[in-house]
């Protein structure tokens, strides 16, 4: 049996745990290096984490709906939307991060977070979603079909 067929055969839940370990692993190399690496306090990769997770998950969602250019499967959609993504972003971060500012008194920086936050994740869902839908319009007029895996 041929390595391409194996893998469709994997359970939907494996491919999520593997897009979770990945995201997750992003996660930590986005903490290090775009928070204390560049001298910003530690939300600040939360905060860049959760935005661009947001990004990512409306231009997949734009893409691979069913006016998306990209014909995906299953295990597909949920590894890169679930597992990826889900992995990647972090809210439980952001919340013990809010409550710490909360908890420290710093009751402006945590208002000032929440606010920034709810923002800038709509902003960019909404962008990822824009320019999904656009990347998707067939040039030619046409619906690209393909197979599904």
């Amino acid at each position: 049996m041929r390595l391409t067929a194996r893998l469709r055969r994997l359970p939907v839940g494996l491919w999520v745990g593997l897009g979770s370990a990945a995201g997750g692993l992003a996660r930590w190399l986005v903490g290090l290096a775009f928070g204390p690496g560049l001298g910003l306090p530690p939300e600040a990769g939360t905060w860049f984490a959760n935005v661009t997770g947001s990004w990512a998950i409306g231009l997949w969602a734009a893409l691979t709906g069913p006016d998306g250019r990209l014909l995906v499967g299953t295990r597909r959609r949920q590894l890169v939307a679930t597992g990826l993504c889900g992995g990647y972003t972090t809210f439980s971060m952001f919340g013990l991060e809010t409550v710490t500012l909360v908890r420290e008194g710093r009751l402006a920086a945590a208002s000032v977070y929440v606010a920034a936050s709810l923002v800038g994740w709509m902003l960019a869902v909404w962008a990822g979603w824009t320019m999904g839908e656009r990347l998707a319009r067939p040039r030619s007029g046409r619906r690209v079909t393909g197979r599904r895996s």
